[in-house]
């Protein structure tokens, strides 16, 4: 446990520079049942619309979720995000702030609390690499294009 905060976990982060952040965050089970859970946000500058999430659970499988980094990012100071993924910054008693993250996947949901300035400074550090608006700016569109326009029946080159 973190300060004056049960049930948020002290932030262990890799370096920057390896374009992943590990934390130890909990799920939310009820109101006074959590669960401790390792979670890996991954940022890879050749898919910057996405955070790749993998959640670990001690002596568990993984479960690798793909978010949008904006919608991470604006969940951090105000709610974000319809349906699978949603994400809202929470009001702790205490000095940390911490966000609540909910995804849901047909009839099963998890409800998670993360520890919302390691999230934030990391997220910052995504939009140095790759600036809000300019997500795209490398695609090749006519490489895009010429395929989205070929016959599918045609033999490719």
């Amino acid at each position: 446990m973190s300060g004056n905060h049960p049930g948020v976990q002290a932030p262990r982060t890799a370096p920057y520079d390896s374009l992943e952040l590990v934390l130890d965050i909990e799920r939310v089970l009820g109101v006074s049942l959590r669960q401790a859970i390792r979670a890996e946000f991954r940022f890879d500058p050749g898919a910057p619309l996405v955070v790749s999430v993998e959640f670990l659970i001690q002596g568990g499988a993984g479960v690798l979720w793909r978010i949008g980094r904006d919608l991470l990012r604006q969940g951090l100071c105000s709610a974000s995000g319809l349906g699978d993924v949603q994400i809202w910054p929470t009001c702790p008693e205490g000095d940390r702030p911490t966000a609540r993250l909910q995804l849901a996947s047909g009839d099963m949901a998890a409800l998670f609390e993360l520890p919302v300035p390691p999230l934030a400074e990391w997220l910052e550090h995504t939009y140095e690499l790759v600036p809000a608006g300019q997500e795209l700016s490398a695609a090749d569109w006519d490489f895009a294009t010429a395929h989205l326009l070929q016959d599918p029946a045609a033999p490719s080159d």
